[in-house]
């Protein structure tokens, strides 16, 4: 069996690492996020450690090692201002225009919410020992104090993939011609257009988020955060030193990319344990789908139901054609015109559902976690991407052969007739999805056990500080070997003007001495 709560790796190799306390930062109130974040901290709970939580949601059976503190559990929308949006609204936003509207406002709302909330303030106020804080980066910064609060060593943890900013940072390789910047859609990633694109991105987001976020969280650590012992470094050297950081990503599906040994993939975390099972209902119809199921789901924060009325009257037209079960997650109570064949609920167990085999297809809006999840099962996929990553998730599974994009624009009863026909009745996205999820799983250990390991090596080496970027110690000039490159070419401009002065005096002298003798 692929994933056994402990590996035999881990049996034959694991050093024994004695109860530590650990705060684990989580609190952005994202469903998703926290569906990807919550086994690490249950986990380590688990094994022994003390866990504080700093989160949004609270477990029903955690652990008796596993304490909550519990933040002000509000919406994005809520306190940025305004009501809820139609997020089928935001199609089309560029990446600048989703920071700005989204990310960036966001972010700050939500870290004040959290640092602001009572129970927070209260753990803050206390006297507490932690030998380790892990803290989510999503545009929290603020947080990140915590580990100088406490004199622990600093982790973090990503619900995507490659960062761009933590590799400037840490002077980790870009590789803009291949590794795209989170929430940047590039329709021709490797063109020119496209390589170029990114790397302004790249560079727009690093200033932006360097020279004006940090000062705006800055400012969050002095109202919530006070009394820290000085000197107080500030948030961009706190992440610099920071001393493990785990990306949700895995080469397998993501492009290969060079880290060093400080950043470890543990894409598909959430994949590793499950105790969960089909509601009895869901069971016995899925059991029951003869012909195979049709699973859509927009996430936790695009609703179907807020769908226009032509798109969705596409889907229902089309879905009637289907001699397969069609199972839609659909918010609202009742759904006008439903077909016979189509079950809605409001919510549905998605991971549990992937995983059954009468599962045919999966139309996504092509979120990473949910894509990670058809992945792990080998389920293709039709996408419709909305924002931030969901485009590039989708454009890597259409370009290695399991799934299929439909642009929210393009969305008619021809273009989505002709992806279900081409996805239900060609096998090879079936076959290159069970590849895909054969190669994902294919690993030493479980993503869990891979993120555990990690955190408590950091944790039994005082915070590994060699495994760092040794070009941290240097500045900006001497770690790109920009003075290095300048002196090669000023001796190369020197040599070539001093040949070129020599070849001159030569030419000269041949011409005096032709002309002379031409006068003799």
């Amino acid at each position: 069996m692929f994933y056994k709560q402990h590996s035999l790796f881990l049996l034959s190799f694991a050093i024994f690492c004695e109860a530590a306390n650990i705060l684990y930062v989580i609190p952005f109130s994202s469903k998703s996020h926290y569906i990807f974040l919550k086994p690490i901290g249950l986990e380590l709970a688990r094994r022994g450690h003390n866990v504080t939580v700093i989160t949004s949601y609270k477990e029903a059976k955690p652990p008796k090692t596993y304490h909550e503190v519990m933040v002000d559990n509000k919406s994005i929308w809520e306190i940025i201002g305004g009501e809820r949006p139609n997020v089928f609204t935001m199609v089309g936003l560029s990446a600048e225009e989703f920071h700005d509207k989204i990310l960036w406002s966001g972010g700050l709302a939500m870290t004040e919410v959290a640092l602001n909330s009572k129970e927070v303030q209260e753990l803050l106020k206390n006297d507490h020992k932690f030998d380790l804080v892990i803290s989510e980066q999503f545009f929290q910064e603020a947080m990140y104090v915590l580990a100088h609060k406490y004199d622990a060593p600093l982790a973090l943890v990503t619900t995507y993939g490659n960062c761009m900013r933590h590799n400037i940072i840490t002077r980790n390789p870009l590789q803009l011609s291949t590794v795209i910047s989170e929430f940047l859609d590039i329709r021709e990633p490797t063109s020119f257009w496209g390589r170029l694109r990114n790397m302004y991105f790249a560079l727009y987001e690093f200033v932006w988020w360097k020279y004006w976020y940090l000062e705006k969280q800055e400012a969050l650590v002095k109202k919530y955060v006070p009394h820290l012992k000085e000197p107080v470094p500030s948030l961009y050297d706190l992440q610099k030193d920071t001393a493990l950081m785990l990306y949700n990503s895995h080469f397998s599906f993501d492009n290969a990319a060079a880290y060093g040994p400080n950043i470890v993939e543990i894409g598909g975390v959430h994949l590793s344990k499950s105790d969960e099972v089909l509601p009895k209902d869901l069971q016995e119809i899925l059991d029951g789908a003869k012909h195979g199921v049709v699973y859509v789901n927009f996430g936790s924060n695009v609703k179907s139901s807020e769908l226009p009325l032509e798109k969705k009257n596409t889907f229902l037209n089309i879905f009637r054609e289907l001699k397969q079960l069609v199972i839609w997650k659909w918010e609202d109570e009742t759904l006008d015109d439903k077909p016979k064949n189509l079950i809605i609920r409001k919510w549905l167990p998605q991971k549990e559902i992937l995983s059954h085999p009468n599962i045919k297809v999966f139309i996504s809006h092509g979120g990473l976690i949910g894509t990670q999840e058809a992945i792990f099962h080998g389920i293709p996929i039709i996408g419709i991407p909305i924002y931030a990553d969901q485009f590039n998730n989708l454009l890597q599974a259409q370009e290695i052969g399991f799934g299929q994009i439909l642009e929210f624009k393009d969305i008619n009863e021809e273009n989505l007739r002709n992806k279900l026909n081409n996805v239900l009745k060609d096998d090879k996205y079936g076959v290159k999805a069970k590849e895909i999820s054969a190669r994902f799983k294919d690993r030493p250990m479980s993503a869990l056990d891979t993120a555990v390991y990690w955190l408590e090596y950091v944790i039994r080496n005082k915070g590994a500080t060699y495994m760092k970027n040794p070009a941290l110690k240097l500045n900006r000039i001497a770690s790109t070997m920009l003075d290095v490159y300048v002196f090669i070419f000023m001796v190369f401009t020197i040599i070539f003007f001093i040949l070129t002065k020599i070849l001159k005096t030569l030419f000269t002298n041949v011409s005096k001495n032709k002309r002379k003798q031409k006068r003799n």
